[in-house]
């Protein structure tokens, strides 16, 4: 056997050591999770060679999910851990160099959420280091000279709730969920977990510290494109270093949990729910030309498998809805309506470029309208002047969304 063969059938076997011990104390969402863990470890041993570190995000809907414990068996699995809850951003700048440690985030919730407080360095360093020279610049030093500091390393983050959008795209994201009566794990106990996954660590760092230069140069086919590829690449070098099943592996659980993402973003994302839900309602009267703001919000808090009934304190109002539209160029107006009543309300021909670009499945007779088509006759006029907009109190950062079915070989999701 040549000595590229040997290595590699030893790669394969190793990560298949590795895998075992992994679900050995830990119960992913499904098989295809427990592969990407696995090769999102081996990849933390060859940063060196990669131009992008894919975040790990291991989130969760309640405490008692395994979080916690899944970063206790990477900080004796990965290439050099940093272990942090509430570390100084400035120690982690300082830490990060050519080798970097990889930082594994307890409690990211206290980072991202409401609290967050003055973590913004520690946000924007996690935001930039999924690529490399993508340094922060700061004012340091007893001259307080512009200083550039590296900000490359791998990261797992684990946390209630999603992660920010700008977190999530970046990375391979694990949900966890309470075990199952009938769901087993072995006791993580560090007199005899630690020592075994340790060894499983240092046969990692041989196999792969030699194969760093030929991990630089690969360019692997990827089942995906654009970010999910970045993102999913260096999971799919390490695979095709160990060759035997795990390509197949690899890419199969890249296409599996990207397009379980796909359709969480589809279910999750507040504003895109917010359009489906009103282009629904527009639908069930008709499609008229506008609606009042009132009877808008009335359709969507009467949806009970919807968010809205519960956005906020009391519910979604009128200045909940105009901030959450905002964003797509969608505004209120006073309107006269076919009764003679005035009213704020939204036309329908606002809606339409943003149901096209962002639940096109819905829209298509709407989107395809030719561009020089008369517009439908309208309903209702704007009128001079319109009242000033109320100003309230501004909703919490993530309202509440039902939950989308997990992957293939997931557990059922709570309600």
């Amino acid at each position: 056997m040549a000595d590229g063969d040997r290595t590699a059938s030893e790669g394969a076997q190793l990560l298949d050591e590795l895998r075992a011990a992994i679900g050995r104390y830990v119960v992913l969402p499904s098989p295809e999770a427990l592969t990407a863990v696995s090769l999102w470890v081996a990849a933390t041993h060859i940063q060196p060679a990669l131009q992008h570190a894919p975040r790990l995000a291991v989130v969760g809907p309640t405490k008692g999910c395994g979080k916690s414990r899944l970063l206790d068996v990477l900080h004796e699995t990965v290439h050099q851990a940093m272990m942090t809850v509430n570390t100084s951003p400035a120690v982690i700048f300082r830490i990060i160099g050519k080798n970097p440690p990889t930082l594994l985030v307890d409690e990211a919730d206290t980072i991202f959420g409401p609290k967050a407080g003055d973590k913004e360095d520690l946000r924007g360093l996690l935001n930039a280091g999924h690529q490399r020279n993508r340094p922060a610049w700061r004012i340091s030093g007893p001259e307080q000279k512009p200083t550039a500091f590296h900000t490359f390393a791998m990261a797992a983050l684990a946390g209630i709730g999603d992660l920010p959008d700008t977190i999530m795209d970046r990375a391979v994201v694990i949900r966890m969920q309470k075990r199952k009566p009938g769901e087993q794990v072995s006791p993580f106990r560090s007199r005899d977990a630690v020592p075994e996954l340790k060894a499983l660590r240092e046969r990692l760092a041989a196999w792969l510290a030699p194969l760093r230069a030929s991990a630089a140069r690969l360019v692997p086919p990827m089942p995906v494109e654009d970010r999910a590829a970045d993102t999913w690449e260096p999971l799919v070098i390490i695979a095709d270093l160990a060759g035997k099943h795990w390509p197949d592996l690899a890419r199969a659980a890249c296409l599996s949990m990207t397009r379980h993402e796909v359709g969480q973003d589809a279910e999750t994302t507040l504003r895109t729910r917010l359009l489906r839900d009103i282009q629904r309602i527009y639908a069930d009267r008709g499609d008229p030309a506008a609606l009042p703001t009132a009877e808008l919000l009335a359709g969507l808090i009467q949806d009970i498998d919807a968010p809205w009934a519960e956005y906020g304190t009391k519910g979604l109002n009128s200045y909940h809805l105009g901030h959450l539209l905002r964003d797509f160029g969608i505004s209120s107006a006073n309107h006269r309506f076919d009764s003679g009543r005035q009213a704020k309300g939204y036309t329908r021909n606002q809606f339409l470029d943003a149901w096209a670009r962002y639940c096109p499945q819905l829209t298509a007779p709407a989107a395809e309208r030719e561009p020089n088509a008369p517009a439908p006759a309208p309903s209702a006029r704007p009128v001079a002047n319109p009242a000033p907009k109320q100003t309230l109190p501004r909703p919490p950062a993530h309202p509440a969304a039902p939950p989308p079915p997990g992957p293939p070989g997931s557990p059922k999701r709570a309600r």
